[in-house]
């Protein structure tokens, strides 16, 4: 909960700050949607879309980084009120990133339009994207009410993503050794799978500053960091 101030623009500022983040983490979780919805179903225009979108991030990042550099000069903020605006200024920059992973999704659409794979597949990237969305949601709800009560929780269940991303590096690679034809789109499908562990990556920074943010601490540092996609290997039976 945030503290009120003698002077009343100071409450403005950083309510400004609030409202900046929770509009760039709406347009953030919908750019990702689209760009998996637009990967899904071969949409060329709904990615187009997406790529365009990004502007509003782009532009949301560069007003907050401006206005908290003007409000720490004008109001010289301690304490709480530092955080919050420190605070602001980070997840502007995770939210932006997360941008650039929704349009960098986006972009490979047109690449593997061509060649339709198993519908198993896709649904197992749109699942992924799920599980990272859900991830960005939550943390985005906790900075919107500064609870903490269920951080470390959302941040140990990037564990899942990371699992399930290597899940997905599996089966691409499979499908690759089992017809060279797969190799290009399956490669951009890597990419695109790899772009979605990321947000879940960014989501987790998030959940870190907002318990920064709300406590004045950091997070316990036991924080699983790596997926296991750089152990596997797949088999190649010996040509005849």
């Amino acid at each position: 909960m945030q503290s009120r101030h003698t002077v009343r623009s100071f409450d403005e500022d950083l309510k400004y700050l609030a409202s900046r983040i929770a509009a760039m983490g709406g347009h953030a979780e919908r750019m990702v949607d689209q760009a998996v919805l637009a990967l899904v179903d071969a949409d060329s225009r709904l990615a187009r879309k997406v790529i365009e979108d990004d502007e509003f991030l782009d532009e949301g990042q560069r007003d907050i980084d401006e206005k908290s550099i003007v409000f720490i000069a004008k109001r010289q903020p301690m304490a709480d009120d530092l955080r919050e605006i420190i605070g602001a200024i980070r997840i502007s920059s995770d939210l932006e990133r997360v941008g650039d992973l929704g349009k960098n999704i986006a972009k490979r659409v047109g690449a593997v339009s061509d060649v339709r794979h198993p519908f198993s597949l896709f649904r197992g990237l749109q699942s992924f994207a799920d599980l990272a969305l859900t991830q960005l949601k939550d943390v985005l709800d906790a900075y919107a009410s500064r609870s903490v009560d269920r951080l470390g929780f959302i941040r140990d269940r990037d564990d899942q993503i990371d699992a399930m991303y290597t899940s997905l590096f599996r089966e691409l690679l499979t499908y690759m050794m089992e017809d060279p034809r797969n190799i290009t789109p399956c490669t951009h499908l890597l990419f695109c799978a790899k772009n979605i562990e990321r947000i879940g990556d960014h989501a987790t920074n998030i959940a870190e500053t907002v318990y920064y943010v709300a406590t004045g601490e950091q997070m316990p540092p036991d924080r699983p960091k790596e997926d296991k996609s750089h152990r596997v290997t797949v088999s190649v039976e010996p040509a005849n």
